[in-house]
């Protein structure tokens, strides 16, 4: 008996959310967001404050003039997420992005282990995003409002909360609150606004700088390093300046900035929390997600070059590269255009972290994983307004009392574990057939007792398979059986390359005979792993889009996640504990008990997700 119970708790963890039932009746969100709404909404929110201060700390101490290379490989490396998320968005078009896609495919657990980071990224997010804002606008000013509420209103907890309360933080958060709750449409308007502002000023940032450059920078030499060391008034710190030329700090630099990088093109996955409220969202998910990122990537090519242009890297001001490096060149009136520009970046992309996070919270309230009041959504302006307004004030909150710098961080986590789970989500369900999906909603009808047995005729051509030649063009519940596991290996291998290139690389490339032979072994045993995945047959159903190359785009993908995640610090992940124990204590204290996939199908811990072919129906839990 203690043993049945065991069993159907852990059910009770690994149950799926049918594929179908996704897609299932009007949520009561208006379908009011076009394509360009949404490309608006990723441009905006993965354009944000990077572009004016990021691009000029890599190329000054990382990278050099090489952040050209650094920011193509960081946007290929985005894509592969991307192009996953593109999929997903075409095959289930619903709230809850990541979250509602690990629901699918890998179970309840992971879903709200999913759903729960991304919302501590969007609060942590936003938070910082407000206080970014109220600093640049402060300086505009000379600091005026910073030093006056230090002086007056001082907050004495070092590393916990911020110097003095943030009250312009905490009202911009609320206004923009406000607007979410008055609809998508109004909120998207708001978007394009700021967004097309600054896609202006950061183009007539691009074309001056281009008039204003001189490739000579990009050609320096130890003589160059000389002469501005004898410069008058020089007050830049040298440092190690690399071997000059075009990649002054070599192919590690090149690496480092394309890590750093990386985490410039996040948020481009708000797109894929719209699937209810796109008009066309199967297809235009898909297109805005691959159109954002090329656009973004356009955006930081053309800053980066210009600002390597128009000065010499090393003399590069990383707190605030372009309206230094106009004053470098003598157009100071161009650095108060900069600064209009960095404050439309912050709004728009505040205004996409304010908007996912009420339809991740919404979507997890709606499965009964969170607080069922958290779902109400307003007949008059059809969102979710408690999920909004609850959110709203817990980021205004942080915003205005809480110092943040060591909880940015904590965004990483969430996002790459949202890319790992949809490149994997992905491999899944390609190899699963969703034939019998509609066989499997009107199981649920029927009493959930009985526990279907394969017919042994519907199984008898998984006898012809073998593990790499396939003669099945179906997917079978043999074939998905194998890809589960496949899959599930190659993650805990790819885990255990990326901790060896993470504590061992120099070991590794000094040639050490024991690390050679581990990652020799490694990559071997991933190759015919892939190798067998690939010879499995795929899900036929016909999509506006699909993720090419697989299974070597989805595995690439896990990889670049997994080895970004081992770089975080060990505080980090102390803090990411601390914040995964008070959601394990919200789910097993109320989201397993409320589920609304508690009465579905209840599949075994071993087998895939319930979409494939020959799926057994669900037994009780």
């Amino acid at each position: 008996m203690p043993r049945c119970k065991v069993c159907q708790f852990g059910q009770k963890m690994v149950r799926r959310r049918p594929l179908e039932a996704s897609k299932g009746p009007e949520s009561g969100l208006a379908h009011c967001l076009t394509t360009m709404d949404l490309v608006a909404l990723g441009v905006g929110s993965t354009l944000g404050a990077g572009v004016y201060v990021l691009v000029g700390e890599v190329a000054r101490e990382v990278a050099g003039p090489a952040i050209i290379l650094c920011l193509l490989v960081a946007a290929l490396s985005t894509m592969l997420a991307g192009l996953c998320y593109a999929e997903f968005g075409a095959r289930v078009p619903c709230s809850g992005s990541a979250y509602l896609y690990s629901y699918v495919t890998v179970g309840e657990l992971w879903a709200f282990v999913t759903g729960w980071n991304l919302i501590l990224s969007y609060i942590i997010g936003a938070a910082s995003i407000a206080r970014a804002w109220s600093t640049t606008f402060d300086s505009l000013i000379g600091n005026y409002i910073s030093q006056s509420l230090q002086h007056r209103l001082p907050l004495n907890m070092p590393h916990v909360l911020a110097k003095s309360p943030d009250f312009f933080a905490l009202s911009l958060v609320l206004l923009l609150t406000g607007l979410l709750a008055l609809g998508a449409k109004e909120s998207a308007i708001a978007t394009k606004a700021f967004t097309g502002m600054n896609l202006v000023v950061l183009s007539f940032i691009v074309i001056s700088g281009f008039f204003k450059g001189d490739l000579h920078n990009w050609e320096l030499s130890e003589v160059d390093y000389n002469q501005s060391m004898s410069a008058p008034n020089a007050t830049w710190r040298l440092g190690s300046l690399g071997s000059g030329g075009f990649v002054p700090f070599g192919f590690v630099g090149i690496l480092r900035g394309a890590a750093t990088c990386f985490f410039a093109f996040v948020g481009f996955d708000c797109i894929a929390t719209t699937g209810e409220e796109a008009q066309n969202p199967q297809r235009s998910i898909p297109m805005s997600i691959v159109i954002s990122i090329t656009i973004c990537f356009l955006a930081y090519f053309g800053i980066s070059s210009v600002l390597t242009l128009m000065m010499p890297y090393y003399q590069i001001y990383s707190e605030s590269p372009l309206p230094e490096a106009f004053l470098h060149v003598g157009w100071v009136p161009a650095r108060y255009v900069v600064a209009v520009g960095s404050l439309c970046a912050l709004t728009s992309s505040l205004l996409g972290a304010m908007f996912s996070l009420p339809r991740v919270i919404y979507s997890m309230a709606e499965d009964g994983l969170l607080f069922r009041y958290l779902a109400w959504i307003s007949a008059r302006t059809h969102t979710p307004v408690m999920a909004t307004l609850t959110s709203g004030i817990i980021a205004a909150l942080m915003a205005f009392l809480f110092e943040l710098s060591d909880l940015v961080d904590l965004t990483s986590i969430g996002t790459l574990l949202s890319y790992c789970m949809m490149a994997f989500s992905v491999l899944v369900l390609r190899y699963q057939s969703g034939k019998n999906l509609s066989k499997h909603e009107a199981m649920e009808g029927e009493a959930f007792e009985m526990k279907s047995v394969p017919n042994p005729l519907e199984s008898a051509p998984e006898a012809e398979e073998t593990l790499c030649c396939s003669f099945n063009t179906i997917s079978t519940l043999k074939s998905a059986h194998l890809v589960y596991g496949c899959v599930s290996v190659l993650v805990l291998l790819l885990i255990a390359l990326c901790l060896i290139l993470t504590q061992w690389l120099r070991h590794l490339l000094s040639g050490d005979p024991l690390c050679t032979s581990v990652v020799a072994l490694l990559l071997m045993s991933m190759a015919g792993l892939t190798f067998i995945l690939w010879r499995q047959p795929q899900d036929s159903t016909e999509l506006h889009f699909k993720v090419p190359a697989l299974p070597v785009l989805p595995l690439l993908s896990i990889f670049v996640n997994i080895y970004l995640m081992m770089q975080l610090s060990s505080g980090t992940w102390i803090r990411f504990g601390v914040w995964m124990m008070i959601g394990f204590a919200i789910y097993f204290g109320y989201g397993i008990r409320h589920s609304l996939m508690k009465n579905h199908q209840q599949p075994s811990t071993s087998s895939p997700p319930p979409v494939g072919e020959n799926t057994p129906s669900a037994e009780s839990v």
